[in-house]
């Protein structure tokens, strides 16, 4: 005891979860309050509390199930589910212990007229409504696989369940694998307040991005991901792009549900299908995919009207010569004389028309569903630009396929004009740069040798 403050005391009740299993799904058994008792008129659980100190809770259990439902229940088959240490809106608190039972003897019948006068069977996805708030709470938990919960109601709650006063707060369990890799507090409060509570976060991130992504599962069985992006920048092109010409994509891309400038975090739809990067295909499947590709890259860059673009061959050559001084180790003989010998090849080449562009349009972006529809995800690196912006980190797919390249330009609809062809070799030598400095830095061999070996298809392709 803390000076004079009294130790803090609390009763403890019990709550039986009498479940059974359908087709349909899992249902749970339910009585409806009434008389002269707390909560008259709305659902509950069968429940009690513990007769003195000499009962434990399995015990308590047992006689209640019987007093009130008239079905015995053997202790064994007695299963813990989850316990919620709860507040009422007038400020008692206690804790009850939620039980889970599967067998049973009897069927369930009003065996106390005088406080219940209905009981029945409800689908868990579906539970009735007046319901007290403290009984949701419990299912709500139990739904969720969650082994302990805090519900403390505010002053002037009601006593029924209410979503927009839902209390409940889930404490994670030690052996829980998602507990180490949620999102931070006020991530996860946007993300409820915006889609409802969520029970399930896996994080989906992928290792070599700043941003954070997880995969969230709502209490109803939707899904959404969280994004938090590592900059103002990336957050404010990937919400643009969502307000603005993604949507024209329809169901090739997910919706943007809600935004954060403060937290740089957007809630997004998602999108079915597994990402194409390092799928296995036929030869012919490969083409069909890769006219599919041609057909969502022209599909993003007519979203929006074109507009003329002006030549960046000096912006361009400080990019080189930056990325160069980061890369040079790295190279192999002729490659920066080859590289500089692309710049100057730039310099004369007029400003390409600027269209709305995904910015890392590559496989592991490109999502193929069951029924083989095609989606594009991730837009923070969008930004207009050249169209052939977006065949940069592509154009590594199709090395030594010419049949899959001639299959992308078929669902583009057109050819690429010489000066995209010029800009292209340009732009990708830079990106290859790119990777030969990030890998060097970061100690990655695997981008600094894709860069080398981009710059040494480039070379080829250019002494064809």
């Amino acid at each position: 005891m803390r000076g004079a403050q009294q130790r803090h005391t609390e009763p403890v009740d019990v709550h039986l979860l009498l479940r059974r299993d359908r087709t349909t799904g899992p249902e749970v058994l339910l009585s409806r309050r009434a008389g002269s008792v707390y909560a008259a008129g709305m659902w509950h659980m069968p429940s009690g509390h513990l007769d003195g100190p000499c009962e434990d809770v399995v015990e308590a259990l047992v006689r209640e199930a019987r007093e009130e439902t008239g079905v015995t229940i053997d202790p064994a088959d007695v299963r813990a589910a989850v316990t919620v240490h709860h507040r009422s809106p007038g400020g008692d608190a206690r804790v009850g212990m939620f039980f889970e039972v599967r067998r049973w003897g009897g069927t369930p019948c009003i065996r106390e007229p005088q406080v219940c006068d209905a009981m029945d069977w409800f689908s868990l996805d579906d539970l009735p409504a007046p319901m007290v708030a403290y009984c949701r709470a419990g299912l709500d938990a139990y739904r969720s696989g969650g082994r302990l919960a805090v519900h403390f109601h505010q002053p002037g709650d009601a006593v029924a369940y209410l979503p927009e006063e839902d209390r409940l707060r889930l404490i994670p369990a030690i052996d829980d694998p998602a507990a180490s890799g949620l999102p931070e507090a006020a991530v996860r409060e946007f993300a409820e307040q915006t889609v409802g509570r969520i029970t399930q976060w896996t994080d989906t991130s992928w290792a070599r991005e700043g941003s954070r992504v997880w995969r969230a599962r709502g209490m109803a069985g939707g899904t959404w991901y969280v994004k938090v992006h590592p900059n103002d920048r990336f957050h404010n092109r990937e919400v643009a792009a969502s307000r603005t010409w993604v949507p024209h994509l329809g169901a090739t891309a997910p919706r943007l549900v809600a935004a954060d400038a403060q937290l740089r975090t957007v809630v997004i739809t998602a999108v079915p299908g597994r990402p194409l990067d390092g799928s296995v295909h036929s030869s012919e499947e490969q083409r069909r995919l890769f006219q599919q590709i041609g057909a969502l890259a022209t599909a993003i860059h007519r979203s929006a009207p074109a507009h003329p673009g002006a030549a960046d061959s000096g912006s361009a050559l400080t990019k080189v010569e930056r990325r160069l001084r980061g890369a040079r180790l790295h190279l192999g003989p002729g490659d920066e004389e080859f590289v500089r010998a692309l710049v100057r090849r730039a310099a004369d080449l007029p400003g390409l028309d600027h269209v709305p562009t995904h910015g890392d349009f590559q496989l592991r972006n490109l999502l193929r569903a069951e029924d083989g529809s095609l989606s594009v995800i991730d837009f923070e690196r969008s930004d207009p630009g050249p169209a052939i912006r977006d065949l940069v980190r592509l154009s590594d797919a199709w090395a030594g396929r010419p049949d899959l390249y001639e299959a992308f330009m078929a669902g583009y609809g057109r050819k690429l004009t010489p000066a995209e062809e010029e800009r292209l070799a340009f732009d990708s030598a830079l990106d290859a740069l790119s990777g030969i400095q990030h890998g060097t830095a970061h100690g990655d061999p695997e981008l600094l040798e894709r860069g080398r070996r981009t710059l040494a298809r480039l070379r080829a392709e250019d002494r064809r």
